[in-house]
């Protein structure tokens, strides 16, 4: 049994990815990887030793046929249960050039270079493939057509993308109508950060219509701000969205206990909602679930809306 670090991390982990994102604006990729803004090369031969740093990058791998070329994935990689069955001691977070390439890669998937991972495998001739994290949907797609480019999985990559697009169609459209626009708030951990809708979490949101209170914070906060108890009840958002219930236990009972926030319109009226912390977090095909969950979330709060 191979052991994992406390889910906690993963907060620390999805605020440096999002810094190197921005970052990423300004500057050109590294030399030694592949970016997923760029068009990705199609290998000669596919990549047959593939090591995943990126739990979402993992879920995608598997999704496009790849999965049976991966040899190590990181130590949050936890899905689909076939990549439980991998080695898993690698950090995506600090990595470790000396013990990736004891696995001997032909390829390595990082999600978001903030170390410099890709120049360092450079010079020891590994390959490597960059995906950040995503802004937009339309950046899950393109990352599944690039990752289907460079594993030799083209085909399987744009079925997933258009299955997941016809998915999504269906559930936008299916969506209830409104009297006003809903107001939600998205909680990472319980410090209260949150994600605004500069992030992919965002948009999912907001292709149901919904206002993010978390738009209203201003400074530097890569879009992921930290909120307080005042602002949030102040807010008195519409839904409570909670991905936070497995690293940190949260429950609609405890957000109920928190002094002053039996006032909120969410509370009040039952629509704090529990998400997999994992499905709410990571940007590849189970987007569709994450969606279908917030537009379930969004009838039953319709039926409330005043």
């Amino acid at each position: 049994m191979h052991s994992r670090p406390p889910q906690r991390r993963r907060l620390g982990i999805v605020l440096a990815v999002a810094a190197a994102l921005t970052a990423a604006c300004g500057s050109d990729s590294p030399d030694g990887a592949a970016s997923a803004d760029a068009a990705a090369a199609v290998p000669a031969d596919a990549p047959q030793r593939i090591v995943s740093l990126s739990p979402t990058h993992t879920e995608m791998l598997f999704a496009i046929g790849a999965g049976e070329q991966l040899v190590a994935v990181d130590e949050f990689s936890d899905y689909p249960a076939e990549a439980l069955e991998l080695p898993n001691e690698l950090s995506g977070f600090e990595p470790n050039v000396e013990a990736i390439a004891a696995y001997e890669p032909d390829l390595v998937v990082i999600g978001g270079d903030f170390t410099g991972l890709g120049d360092q495998l450079a010079t020891i001739d590994i390959d490597s493939w960059d995906g950040p994290a995503a802004v937009t949907i339309e950046d899950t797609y393109k990352q599944l057509e690039q990752l289907g480019a460079v594993t030799g999985h083209e085909e399987d990559a744009a079925a997933i993308v258009s299955d997941m697009k016809t998915q999504i169609a269906e559930i936008v459209a299916d969506a209830p109508e409104t009297d006003r626009p809903l107001t939600f708030y998205h909680e990472l951990d319980d410090t209260l950060y949150s994600a605004d809708s500069t992030t992919f979490i965002g948009d999912v949101y907001g292709m149901l219509g919904l206002q993010n209170i978390a738009d209203r914070i201003e400074g530097d906060h890569f879009g992921f701000p930290q909120l307080n108890a005042e602002f949030l009840v102040s807010a008195d958002p519409d839904l409570i969205f909670l991905a936070d219930t497995k690293c940190c236990g949260v429950t609609a009972e405890t957000v109920a206990g928190r002094p002053g926030w039996d006032t909120i319109a969410a509370v009040r009226n039952g629509h704090v909602i529990p998400m997999d912390d994992d499905v709410a977090s990571r940007w590849g095909p189970r987007i569709v679930d994450y969606l279908a969950a917030v537009a379930a979330a969004v009838g039953q709060a319709a039926a409330t809306a005043t």
